[in-house]
């Protein structure tokens, strides 16, 4: 694991010294070391890596032959998980092609701002999602896009779809300057005001991440993952796809979360790989049917995106007792891990998300852009080959996002001196009460540790005396009744009062965007 520093966009970073060239020459580097090994699995399409290679290239061959795709050219995926998505990445980034992945939950006004900020040539649709793009089309709202793809059996009015399978033919394909510089992708981010932006991904920020986890969760070619996130965010794509494409693993590819198919799957594939949000691990193991099958095979389980409460973490260890435990933390600008937690971390870190991935920097800021000791609370800012190159086509992002180099998270953090970071609050999510700032963060861990809570978030409301009150809005365990006062006296011992819930609301569930991220504005409004 040498590392070195290097200059790119404009930027002096940490890199790795042996690293693939660009992200089809890492998929090229597997297939020479584990050419038959199972790379996809989905229902009962096996492909191995020599296969999968096949198909990459003939795809992106017809691709550029026919269609006439080439370098900088933006490919919009509307994909559930499937196979097809998994090719086209590397197809496109076999041309130099820019993949635009679009979130399948997505509004049909979000969707078009999107294509059409991006600039795409060609999208691919899943036939579940048809009438999303029919309704655009009738609208002509997205009047860019010059050719579709219907993946699916579903017959359209409409008969300029083009099937997948005419991309599935021979075909040769002429050599494409490739840079590890050169974007990647263009995915955008789920924030709750304003209009999206697109974080502009390079190959070499996938590489890197992808060998990121390599390196701190010590994964190889015999493991095995179950991928039930969507692939069209940073987790799926590059915490598992691209993650084990890099070490010759296996990718078995859910099209959609289901708590039972989930359970049979992780141990019918023998799967070792565990990455998900820590209310995935709760269905698992609350579910009737875990307890019919054994995990032995499981030796890391990742876990990010929400806090995890140490009765969830507990039962981690009690029921995958092979399994070594790693919070993560990352966004979409970093391409995925900023953070990882290390292999057998001391138990009074455990609310820390880890320390920085082997080529990243970190470093906390306070309101004047200055440096905090250890301990101290600020900004986080974050730096390494893995961070985007900017937002597409956003002058004005790009001017407030960045500083020397670094990232501005929006994220409140402290990182203590054995360099572990803690994340405290969202910057805007901070609650001032009368003077007293309570990270949101801090009183929703105390929440998760109640027996009854499923999940919990809390923020701030305008409050008369005290400028800000803290409200919490709490989802219970299923057939569980929660006293409001159990919840406000279970915080109370627990934390100082003036940060225990004035206002609790119990609710069946959560509000969020599309992306699953928790909508703080709309519970300050319930």
């Amino acid at each position: 694991m040498k590392m070195m520093k290097e200059n790119h966009f404009n930027r002096e970073i940490q890199v790795f010294e042996n690293r693939p060239k660009h992200l089809f020459a890492m998929l090229e580097g597997t297939v020479q070391r584990y050419g038959d090994k199972e790379a996809l699995v989905l229902n009962n399409v096996r492909l191995t890596y020599r296969e999968m290679l096949k198909k990459v290239e003939q795809i992106a061959g017809n691709l550029q032959n026919s269609l006439c795709l080439k370098k900088g050219d933006r490919v919009a995926l509307l994909l559930g998980n499937n196979i097809e998505f998994c090719l086209l990445v590397f197809a496109c980034a076999k041309l130099g092609a820019i993949v635009v992945p679009l979130n399948t939950r997505l509004k049909e006004t979000e969707l078009s701002y999107m294509l059409n900020q991006s600039g795409s040539k060609i999208l691919f649709v899943d036939d579940e999602f048809l009438e999303k793009i029919e309704n655009m089309r009738d609208e002509q709202s997205i009047k860019q896009v010059q050719h579709f793809f219907l993946i699916g059996n579903q017959i359209c009015k409409r008969k300029d779809y083009l099937p997948f399978e005419i991309l599935e033919q021979s075909s040769s394909i002429s050599e494409t300057n490739l840079s590890e510089d050169d974007p990647l992708f263009i995915m955008y981010t789920s924030g709750t005001t304003g209009l999206p932006k697109g974080a502009v991904g390079s190959h070499l920020g996938a590489i890197h991440s992808s060998m990121n986890y390599q390196y701190v969760l010590k994964t190889n070619h015999e493991s095995r993952t179950l991928v039930a996130v969507p692939l069209f965010h940073v987790t799926g794509l590059i915490g598992q796809l691209l993650h084990m494409v890099r070490v010759g693993g296996t990718s078995v590819i859910m099209r959609r979360f289901k708590t039972e198919e989930y359970i049979r799957l992780a141990a019918e594939e023998e799967i070792s790989f565990l990455f998900n949000v820590p209310t995935i691990y709760i269905m698992m193991m609350a579910h009737a049917d875990f307890p019919l099958h054994h995990y032995l095979k499981i030796n890391c389980i990742a876990y990010g995106g929400a806090p995890m409460s140490s009765e969830t973490i507990y039962k981690l260890k009690k029921y995958f007792p092979n399994a070594y435990l790693h919070n993560a933390y990352g966004a979409t600008e970093t391409s995925s891990p900023a953070t990882i937690m290390p292999q057998g971390f001391p138990e009074d870190k455990v609310t820390s998300v880890g320390m920085p991935v082997p080529v990243g920097e970190l470093k906390v800021v306070n309101d004047q852009d200055e440096p905090c000791p250890p301990g101290e609370v600020g900004e986080l800012l974050i730096k390494g080959p893995m961070v985007v190159e900017g937002y597409w086509e956003n002058a004005a992002a790009n001017q407030t996002s960045f500083l020397d180099g670094y990232w501005r998270s929006g994220d409140l953090a402290k990182i203590d001196q054995e360099g572990f970071v803690y994340i405290v609050d969202r910057k805007k999510d901070l609650i001032n009460r009368g003077g007293e700032k309570v990270f949101s963060i801090e009183v929703e861990n105390v929440l998760y540790d109640h027996p009854k809570v499923l999940e919990a978030a809390v923020v701030g409301i305008p409050d008369p005396i005290f400028g800000e009150a803290v409200k919490a809005v709490v989802v219970p365990k299923n057939q569980e009744t929660i006293d409001v006062e159990e919840i406000r006296g279970f915080v109370a011992d627990r934390l100082a009062n003036y940060k225990v819930p004035r206002l609790i609301e119990i609710v069946e569930e959560l509000p969020r965007n599309a992306a699953g991220k928790i909508l703080k504005n709309v519970l300050k409004k319930l």
